[in-house]
C-alpha cells in the first residue's frame, strides 16, 4: 500500500506539472504613453451695481439699499470701492446728490453695514468691502441714507457713483 500512494502521489504532480508548465505560453508585448493634460484659470471678475431709489424726500430721514453683484472666480480675493460721486464738493463721507434746478444739492451717505456705522469709500483696508469669489455672483449690499432736516430745493436729485473691483 505504501507504494500505491507514492505513485499516486507522483502521478498527481505530474499532472499538476503538466497543466502548469505543458501548455505553451503567449508572448505578450506591453507598451505605455501618457497623454498629458493641462489647463489655465486665469483670474477675473465682474461687478455690475444697481440704482438706490430714495423715493420722496419730505425732510424726514430716509434710508434705502441698493445691490452690487460681483462675479470673481474661486479663490480670488477682491476689494469693493465707492467713490465720492459726481455732486459738486462730494466726499465719501458727504455725498451729494445734485438737483434739477442749478445749485441745489441733498446730502447722503453709502454704508457698508445694515446698523449705518460704516461709510462705504475709496481707501483699501480702511473703507472698502473686501472680499474672496467663489465662481459663483456674490451679492454686496449698499446701505444709503439721507439724513433729516435738510430743506432742499423741490425737484429731482441725481448722482451716479463709480464703483471699482480691485483684485
Amino acid at each position: 500500500m505504501f507504494t500505491q500512494k507514492k505513485q499516486l502521489s507522483a502521478m498527481a504532480i505530474a499532472c499538476a506539472l503538466f497543466v502548469t508548465s505543458g501548455l505553451p505560453k503567449m508572448a505578450q508585448a506591453a507598451q505605455s504613453s501618457g497623454v498629458n493634460s493641462s489647463a489655465g484659470v486665469l483670474a477675473s471678475c465682474s461687478i455690475i451695481g444697481s440704482t438706490i431709489a430714495f423715493g420722496n424726500y419730505n425732510s424726514t430721514q430716509v434710508d434705502q439699499t441698493g445691490n452690487i453683484a460681483v462675479l470673481c472666480s474661486n479663490g480670488v480675493s477682491y476689494t469693493i470701492a465707492l467713490d465720492a460721486g459726481a455732486g459738486a464738493g462730494a466726499t465719501t463721507s458727504q455725498r451729494k446728490l445734485t438737483g434739477s434746478l442749478g445749485g441745489s444739492a441733498l446730502n447722503y451717505l453709502l454704508y457698508r453695514d445694515a446698523a449705518r456705522t460704516a461709510v462705504w469709500g475709496t481707501v483699501i483696508g480702511s473703507d472698502t468691502q473686501a472680499s474672496t469669489g467663489n465662481g459663483l455672483v456674490q451679492n454686496l449690499t449698499v446701505y444709503g441714507r439721507i439724513a433729516s432736516a435738510q430743506t432742499p430745493l423741490a425737484g429731482v436729485y441725481t448722482d451716479t457713483v463709480t464703483v471699482t473691483l480691485t483684485y
